[in-house]
């Protein structure tokens, strides 16, 4: 290639809206991911993982035309064979899929499914959203009763409470299609009449979606919402009573809440109970942009999808405004193990030794490190000090010869000279002596 066209090669960047995780961040992934699938695996929730790709279809007919997410975020495309696809913009629609594909209405109810994975929105990028983000979800299907609805919320709660996060939890009913058929009518009346201090996106949303008048985050359309009707004043008879019962129960359990008239969430298949986390400590407003994650009934959505009539109900919360926040809030998160022990060697023979001998110390459930390609004690002794290991073994052409291991304690500077054959058993000693007598320290 010619000198000058090489110089033109401009090295691959990231994509606008995408994140790299690096190793200096993963901290905060791992004990998320452990964290949520832990406590979620305690209220008998089963994981499940769905493709990012599906039909393109399953998504208009969820989460609904005249939403930001169909009309303007969805990564959809024709692939190779002519079908109509998009990586996934959220994670209830594909578990209603599963539902109804999987035959699970034949199986004891309520099913309990959660999910952790990466989702996809071409959405403006900001603090905590990227165009490929991440987002944990658990989902229960099958049952009506209002007290589900009081544990979906109080797990929720008690999720973001036991990370050490100050939250507040909003709450609303935005009743069965019935009563929101009723309120539109009232909405479109209301905004009808303040329509040119509409944003010029609410004038459609006037006319195609009323409801999503209220999700705008728009300032003079938030200040028009505080003034709109409230939709519980129009629910019918059955949602006013489900929608009692699940604060009555919330009480009970003396989980706090704020009753939010303004709360509808952004997607079409949302009934009844709505609910969103909201950072502790700020004004409605950034709390509103800020928000955690949110959840609510959908009661229809899984008929409308061409399963049976199926009441569920669910949650989904974002991974990276989650992090975001333990940041803020200097949340304690565990660091991730470090090696204990670090093996070290001169020579080709030495080399060739040293290979077998970490397998052996990994299959004995030892954290070891090495850098095999190094030829250098005093480099790798480096490396050894720069990870913090306990005890780092030193194997060379004396120690091949003898059948023996040099056993260097990293803190001291104490080599000791141990038969080979015994060196596992003696570092697993040593640790755990070590460990012992590191707990005493801390606690005096």
């Amino acid at each position: 290639m010619p000198k000058n066209e090489k110089e033109k090669l401009k090295a691959p960047q990231l994509l606008r809206g995408m994140k790299d995780i690096l190793p200096s961040e993963q901290k905060y992934w791992e004990y998320l991911r452990n964290k949520i699938s832990s406590f979620l695996q305690d209220y008998g929730f089963k994981r499940i993982d769905t493709p990012i790709l599906e039909e393109s279809s399953l998504f208009i007919r969820s989460v609904g035309k005249g939403t930001d997410i169909v009309d303007k975020e969805m990564f959809s495309f024709i692939d190779q064979g002519g079908d109509n696809v998009t990586l996934r913009p959220e994670g209830t629609a594909p578990v209603a899929r599963v539902y109804i594909e999987h035959g699970m209405v034949n199986q004891p109810q309520p099913i309990k499914l959660y999910y952790m994975g990466s989702f996809f929105r071409h959405d403006r990028p900001q603090a905590g959203r990227h165009r490929q983000f991440h987002q944990f979800g658990f989902e229960v299907l099958g049952d009506n009763h209002p007290v589900i609805d009081t544990q979906v919320i109080m797990m929720t709660y008690n999720l973001y409470k036991e990370l050490g996060l100050d939250i507040v939890m909003q709450i609303n009913s935005i009743g069965c299609p019935a009563c929101q058929e009723e309120y539109k009518k009232v909405l479109t009346d209301y905004y009808k009449t303040r329509r040119n201090s509409l944003c010029e996106e609410c004038k459609k949303r006037l006319l195609k979606n009323p409801l999503r008048l209220l999700d705008c985050k728009q300032e003079d359309c938030q200040t028009l919402a505080t003034g709109a009707p409230q939709i519980v004043d129009h629910l019918c008879e059955e949602c006013h009573e489900h929608f009692v019962k699940v604060l009555e129960h919330l009480d009970d359990v003396e989980v706090p809440y704020n009753l939010n008239p303004r709360l509808v969430r952004g997607l079409d298949y949302y009934t009844r109970t709505a609910f969103e986390v909201w950072p502790g400590k700020m004004d409605e407003k950034q709390a509103s942009q800020s928000a955690l994650g949110g959840g609510g009934r959908y009661d229809q959505l899984i008929e409308n999808l061409g399963g049976r009539p199926t009441p569920a109900i669910g949650y989904a919360g974002g991974l990276e405004r989650l992090i975001n926040k333990i940041k803020e809030q200097a949340v304690s998160v565990p660091e991730v193990k470090m090696p204990d022990i670090f093996v070290a060697q001169l020579g080709d023979l030495a080399r060739k030794k040293s290979l077998k001998l970490f397998e052996e110390l990994r299959k004995s459930d030892l954290q070891v490190y090495e850098t095999f390609s190094k030829d250098g004690m005093k480099e790798q002794m480096a490396t050894a000090n720069r990870l913090g290991v306990r005890f780092t073994l030193i194997l060379g052409q004396k120690e091949m010869m003898d059948g023996t291991i040099i056993l260097r304690d990293m803190e001291s500077g104490i080599q000791e000279t141990i038969d080979y054959q015994k060196i596992i058993a003696e570092v697993k000693k040593r640790l755990a002596r070590w460990g012992v007598n590191n707990n005493i320290n801390n606690k005096t």
